[in-house]
């Protein structure tokens, strides 16, 4: 799940921070990223958020595997890539996400049956980025830079941002109206608050 900054309202008053502001504060909240330039966290969050809704969707090829101990991990899902590529996917955190589309009456937002579909693709992003073309195309849109000499330049990894890449795809994908990032925010602080 995604944490919920200390700057970030609570609840229901989430809904009034926008997509591309939840994505910024997820990158500056990501460790390695204490202290940088607030506009190079934008870019970065809107050149993620722009490759994750323009890839191609594609089902999820990784084994799917159900559990149901996602809210004491804090976890709606997890992608593991050894010894066999896998998404656990935690029902009971599913079930709250379900319960809190219900209780904030997001479902314009967040279709019933939608975060099933958005989870997976989200999770699908995560494998592309970590075994597929895609993860040289990523760092080339995020253009991090890490070493240059000459003409050779060395592009690096932006922690975080393959979340708002995945997030993003998983809203175009899955149809919904805000990006997930509002309802792991908002599920996140009602497991923190206990209103489960």
């Amino acid at each position: 799940m995604t944490a919920v900054p200390a700057d970030l309202p609570s609840g229901r008053e989430l809904a009034a921070v926008d997509d591309l502001d939840l994505a910024v504060r997820l990158l500056a909240h990501t460790p390695t990223h204490e202290g940088r330039d607030p506009d190079l966290l934008r870019r970065w969050a809107r050149a993620a958020d722009s490759f994750g809704a323009t890839l191609p969707a594609t089902e999820c090829r990784a084994k799917v595997e159900e559990r149901d101990d996602g809210l004491d991990q804090g976890l709606l899902a997890r992608y593991r890539s050894r010894p066999t590529p896998t998404v656990e996917l935690y029902t009971d955190t599913l079930a709250a996400a379900e319960r809190l589309v219900q209780r904030y009456r997001w479902q314009h937002w967040y279709p019933p049956g939608s975060l099933r579909v958005a989870v997976l693709a989200h999770e699908a992003v995560h494998e592309r980025l970590h075994h597929g073309p895609e993860r040289d195309a990523f760092r080339r849109a995020l253009g991090h830079e890490v070493l240059r000499l000459g003409r050779l330049r060395r592009l690096g990894h932006v922690a975080g941002a393959d979340e708002v890449a995945a997030h993003s795809h998983a809203r175009r994908v899955a149809g919904l109206g805000r990006s997930p990032l509002l309802l792991t925010a908002a599920l996140a602080d009602a497991v923190n608050h206990r209103e489960k």
